[in-house]
């Protein structure tokens, strides 16, 4: 067994590029409040399940506290994992995901969709991501033949096009210049939190021949106030099936960062409008303020 390693290069990459505190400190409620459950059959106003992917170090039943029951008081099957854990990392409270690389998660989400699509007898699903969980649907859709499955993906605070973070990819490819990127190995076991920087061999994967599939309905929604994907317009790309949506326009009340979007009852209502948009309402303005790490 062992313990995550957190020191120096990971509290500015892995801490920064998540929120590295146990489930338990959260306030999240035990179980998996509405979502998860594998009886449920998709109806004609949802007629396609809810697959919710959280962030770097995070779990499902933190990240979707909020959206998660809100989605199945709304009708939807919704359904959520913990991905990207280290194997045999011994666990303080509750179990963190999202620190393998995305490619590994990617496989672990493929797995989870086809049993999704199996258990509600359906040929597709919706995406919800956050973070990092906008970026493993993405190299499942590109990568791993996942694009048939997809209908609409909407994303919380995505980085498309990676993050600059307290200088973080800068410093980065310094290292990978000088051919030191490995020492980030053995400073912690996020081997995802490098993928997410600006200019990293993933993202140019990933971009390569394009980030965005035709046969799938993209939504991004971001907060200017975003603190972990620097710049935030990161989240934005063009495209005739991509729809962007900045928080702000709409509510320059809402001063939610990235910890707190996920909560956040503004973005909330935008997801619901991108899951269905016949039948769209205006988001209601609701003040907002910044979310800090302990609370999220």
């Amino acid at each position: 067994m062992r313990t995550a390693k957190l020191p120096l290069f990971a509290l500015v990459l892995a801490l920064v590029l998540s929120v590295l505190t146990p489930a338990s400190a959260s306030g999240a409620p035990p179980g998996d409040g509405g979502f998860n459950d594998w009886s449920c059959e998709p109806s004609p106003a949802h007629p396609e399940p809810v697959v919710l992917v959280h962030g770097t170090g995070d779990n499902k039943d933190r990240t979707w506290r909020v959206l998660g029951p809100r989605l199945a008081e709304e009708g939807y099957c919704a359904f959520a994992l913990t991905y990207g854990v280290v194997p045999k990392m011994a666990l303080a409270d509750d179990v963190v995901g999202g620190l393998m690389p995305i490619e590994y998660s990617a496989g672990e989400l493929k797995s989870f969709v086809d049993s999704v699509l199996r258990a509600s007898g359906t040929r597709k699903v919706d995406i919800v991501g956050y973070s990092q969980g906008t970026m493993v649907p993405t190299y499942y859709a590109k990568l791993l033949d996942g694009a048939d499955k997809i209908d609409e993906y909407v994303s919380l605070a995505p980085g498309w096009n990676g993050t600059n973070v307290a200088g973080m990819a800068t410093l980065y490819t310094l290292l990978r210049a000088l051919g030191l990127q490995g020492v980030t190995n053995l400073l912690t076991d996020c081997r995802a939190c490098p993928q997410l920087l600006t200019g990293s061999e993933l993202l140019r994967k990933l971009h390569k021949g394009g980030i965005f599939l035709p046969q799938i309905s993209y939504t991004n929604i971001v907060t200017k106030y975003d603190e972990i994907v620097v710049p935030y317009t990161s989240g934005f790309r063009k495209g005739p099936n991509v729809r962007n949506v900045l928080l702000q326009d709409s509510c320059e009340a809402d001063r939610t960062n990235h910890v707190g979007i996920v909560v956040d009852p503004n973005a909330v209502g935008h997801v619901l409008n991108a899951l269905d948009p016949a039948n769209a309402e205006p988001v209601r303005c609701v003040p907002m303020g910044p979310v800090a790490p302990s609370d999220h």
